[in-house]
């Protein structure tokens, strides 16, 4: 292979320098051997059934079966978790987070942000998602690819943190809400993803893939946390939003819309987005047009409670965060009993990481869900919208081991979950507030040691 003069000097003074041997790494792995978790009550989130004494079998980062305890006695070489307290069920999914991002919009902090601080507060954020027992999450928009990064250090095994996809820097139009627009024109700064026109666009969804997306994120609409635009009025014209999605399913990603007015929702689940986030002027035409795509609701609900207590937005986002509370939850009730399939989702960075969960009481408490069905918002609906059923969202055998336990019975009280005292991921236990001894800690490994691998969808 020829490679470009520059490059070639690199290979060769890389290959120079290169170690006479491997060098062993530190990762977070999978025990050796079996994994019993002597469980209380195991709940099976297709059915509600709650069985009583079972033993969840665990070996390497997957789940081999669940048996009565009774009749799984340890062997030699086992490792027994003692769950018999607590309910078992699997590790609950956020489809929208921004881990890279701080719950400050304070306008000099947005400017002074890096991508190098982006990136230390993903490694931060990432710990607390995972120990709220969110164990797979979709990453919404982050700046210079920092949560690409943030996923690649997590699937190593460096640092603790959920399974993630990515997206990336999200795409918008100039001077709409994925733009920079506290900055006066003398500076010409323009957002990592801003493309106008077809021809663009579809540039960007390239440009994304080749830099390490998952999934693309695009703003459908204006927001409420960006100066000087709208969230009722739409962004992205349908023709570009089709360009979009057309490449971005061609090249096996999945498109997550921002879109807050009512025109921009009907535009983006025409163009076949996967996903509508937020929706807060959701109408008739609107829920029409998702329920005949199958276009998935993404309500992230419990920021507007969070904001109405503790929220301290500068005036420019005031109003609008007042106009958007005062319509988003009764749109959201008026899509569920449509039929709108629902998943999971929180902007967490709106509002602090790890409280996570509250966005199950207001499933419940305000929207009027059942608990297992607002449960299943964060496990199999979100699997599914992720592409990724065969690996998480459920206890199967043959899917990942992420695996959380509370105390008491979620489907009598959704809001337990809004304290995990265990949790594991792919294997691994990451928290064990009763048994701190059993939390696996890091370990040397080698580059040719197994991982698990993640696929985008």
């Amino acid at each position: 292979m020829q490679l470009p003069a520059r490059l070639g000097i690199v290979f060769v003074l890389c290959a120079a320098a290169a170690p006479a041997r491997i060098i062993a790494q530190q990762a977070y792995q999978p025990a050796g051997g079996r994994t019993l978790l002597r469980a209380g009550h195991v709940l099976d989130v297709h059915t509600g059934k709650e069985a009583a004494a079972q033993t969840i079998i665990v070996e390497g980062d997957h789940v081999v079966a669940i048996a009565p305890t009774a009749s799984t006695p340890a062997k030699a070489g086992d490792r027994e978790i003692d769950l018999t307290a607590d309910t078992v069920l699997p590790g609950l999914i956020d489809v929208h987070t921004h881990l890279t991002m701080a719950t400050n919009f304070d306008p000099y902090f947005e400017l002074s942000m890096t991508d190098g601080k982006e990136a230390i507060i993903g490694v931060e954020n990432a710990k607390t998602t995972l120990e709220a027992g969110f164990t797979s999450v979709r990453n919404v928009g982050a700046g210079g690819f920092t949560d690409v990064a943030l996923r690649d250090e997590i699937n190593a095994g460096h640092i603790p943190g959920p399974h993630m996809q990515v997206s990336g820097p999200a795409l918008g139009i100039t001077g709409g809400h994925m733009d920079e627009n506290l900055l006066p024109q003398q500076y010409h700064v323009v957002g990592e993803g801003v493309a106008d026109g077809i021809p663009a666009v579809q540039h960007m969804v390239r440009q994304n893939i080749k830099y390490g997306a998952d999934l693309i994120k695009i703003g459908a609409s204006g927001g409420v946390l960006s100066k000087g635009d709208d969230p009722q009025a739409s962004q992205y014209t349908l023709e570009e939003m089709q360009a979009i999605v057309a490449d971005a399913h061609r090249l096996g990603r999945k498109v997550a819309a921002h879109a807050h007015g009512a025109q921009a929702i009907l535009w983006a689940s025409e163009a076949g987005v996967d996903s509508i986030e937020h929706g807060s002027y959701l109408d008739d035409a609107g829920i029409a047009m998702m329920k005949k795509h199958g276009t998935y609701l993404v309500p992230t609900a419990y920021l507007i409670d969070w904001m109405q207590t503790n929220g301290h937005l500068p005036v420019f986002y005031q109003q609008k965060m007042r106009d958007v509370s005062a319509v988003e939850k009764q749109n959201a009730i008026k899509a569920i009993k449509a039929g709108v399939k629902v998943a999971l989702g929180t902007d967490a960075a709106v509002y602090p990481h790890g409280l996570n969960a509250h966005e199950l009481d207001v499933y419940v408490n305000q929207f009027g869900m059942t608990p297992l069905a607002a449960i299943q918002t964060g496990t199999i609906n979100a699997a599914d919208l992720m592409g990724w059923t065969d690996h998480t969202g459920s206890l199967d055998p043959g899917k990942w081991a992420d695996i959380i336990a509370v105390s008491g019975d979620p489907l009598a009280d959704v809001r337990i979950l809004q304290h995990v005292p265990f949790v594991m991921k792919g294997g691994v236990i990451y928290k064990d507030e009763a048994n701190p001894a059993a939390i696996d800690k890091l370990q040397a490994s080698t580059p040719s040691s197994p991982t698990t691998q993640v696929p985008a969808f």
